[in-house]
């Protein structure tokens, strides 16, 4: 028995709409990469959480305080000179060097950017991990 075949067509896949959903995911995920920097200092950022603190971190901290004319205070300590030198010195005083301290900097709120940058530089160059930028609740808006 001879059975009779159909001539066969050409199957074609229409290739256009396929690069063109291929080029939108691929421009979804561009768009929606976030890039992460990576920086010589490690900031930790302070958490709120109800109860007392352990004592050892209690009794351990240095805490650089910086005036609106960035004057510098580590650990209630006025330094003479607002320079790196003297913050490092003073650090490295108050730590005994252990850098595994936490290190509070408290800025008032109009201090000159360049003496937070300081402070934050001379806690690199000793290599505190353990850094926390302190701030103060705003008031509710009426």
């Amino acid at each position: 028995m001879k059975f009779r075949r159909k001539p066969r067509e050409n199957i074609e896949i229409n290739l256009a709409s396929l690069i063109d959903v291929v080029f939108i995911l691929l421009l979804f995920f561009v768009v929606t990469t976030t890039f992460t920097r990576e920086t010589q200092l490690k900031v930790e950022l302070p958490q709120a959480v109800s109860g007392s603190p352990a004592e050892d971190q209690q009794l351990k901290n240095l805490e650089v305080t910086i005036s609106a004319e960035g004057a510098f205070s580590v650990n209630n300590h006025l330094l003479p000179k607002s320079d790196l030198a003297s913050l490092i010195e003073a650090l490295q005083k108050e730590s005994g060097g252990d850098t595994s301290l936490p290190l509070s900097i408290s800025a008032d709120g109009k201090t000159p950017h360049q003496s937070v940058i300081t402070a934050m530089d001379a806690a690199g160059k000793l290599g505190f991990s353990h850094l926390r930028m302190t701030t103060v609740e705003a008031a509710p808006a009426p």
